[in-house]
């Protein structure tokens, strides 16, 4: 009976990827820009499922999880799933011997691990061309730091396309794509 969830539910989360409209989450984390003026990093209980954190507030992943969720993928349920399931493919980076429903999708790490798991990873590119509205990107920031952003549909005058992030004042739109080490390209699969 336990298989049969787990493939039920594997094949929920496929079926919601694949109904992701990528201008819809563009303008989504549009929206976030002016409300989310802060950033707080703080471990917070949160419900569960749909869980977050003041809308004032949050972290470079919270703007990706607030905009998912406005299309019916809920990343703090999807990764906690399958965290319970594949516990041990995830990055052990916190010490943890269990999943925990109240921070591990807000992890740049456990995003990106969980993005590769659902076949959403692209090679990596320093070609502005490559890079679509909706596509979502990780960043090293160095030492130890990561973070998360949203490919904009809106371009700097240089041609390279702004990203909608939270790395610190709050949700912005900015042209930081090729300010940082790129670690990860993403796009939801093509239904």
């Amino acid at each position: 009976m336990r298989v049969w969830l787990s493939v039920i539910l594997a094949w929920l989360l496929a079926f919601e990827a694949s109904a992701l409209q990528p201008e819809a989450l563009v303008t989504a984390a549009r929206e976030q820009v002016g409300v989310t003026l802060s950033y707080d990093p703080a471990y917070r209980r949160l419900s569960y499922p749909g869980g977050d954190v003041p809308l004032s507030t949050g972290v470079c992943t919270d703007v990706l999880i607030r905009a998912l969720r406005q299309q019916g993928l809920d990343l703090q349920e999807a990764v906690h799933r399958d965290m319970r399931a594949h516990f041990n493919l995830y990055p052990k980076h916190w010490g943890l011997s269990r999943p925990d429903s109240n921070i591990d999708h807000r992890r740049v790490p456990n995003l990106m691990t969980w993005f590769k798991r659902q076949g959403w990873a692209l090679p990596l590119s320093q070609d502005a061309g490559t890079y679509r509205p909706g596509d979502i990107v990780t960043w090293d920031l160095g030492r130890g730091l990561t973070h998360i952003g949203i490919v904009s549909d809106r371009r700097a005058d240089n041609g390279v396309p702004l990203v909608l992030h939270n790395i610190g004042r709050g949700t912005r739109e900015e042209d930081i794509l090729f300010g940082f080490s790129i670690t990860g390209h993403y796009r939801f699969p093509e239904s």
